[in-house]
């Protein structure tokens, strides 16, 4: 089951929304070329602040990607950001993706 996530929450210099938006879209290109890649959301959840849910079915899944190109790509992009981004690790309690939750 795809329970293992991180929660990136990244904060764009003011102005500089557009160019955060195009490198997570970017990024998302980036993603297949990893193990593991099960759920990836870049999202835009208002104002200067974005942010990157990606989840796994195992460990070492995640610990890739916490090293991969996603994670090479944002910071090649340092630029655009106000602050670092904070990675939150995350285990959700169920994934009712792809199937029936009922």
């Amino acid at each position: 089951m795809t329970t293992l996530s991180f929660l990136v929450t990244l904060e764009a210099r003011p102005g500089r929304e557009p160019d955060v938006a195009a490198v997570l879209r970017e990024a998302n290109k980036l993603v297949g070329a990893e193990p593991g890649a099960h759920i990836w959301f870049g999202f835009h959840s208002g104002g200067t602040t974005f942010g990157i849910l990606d989840a796994f079915d195992a460990d070492f899944e995640r610990h890739v990607r916490l090293h991969g190109r996603v994670r090479a790509a944002v910071e090649a992009h340092a630029e655009l950001f106000a602050t670092p981004p904070v990675i939150t690790v995350v285990d959700g309690l169920d994934a009712p993706l792809g199937r029936d939750p009922a």
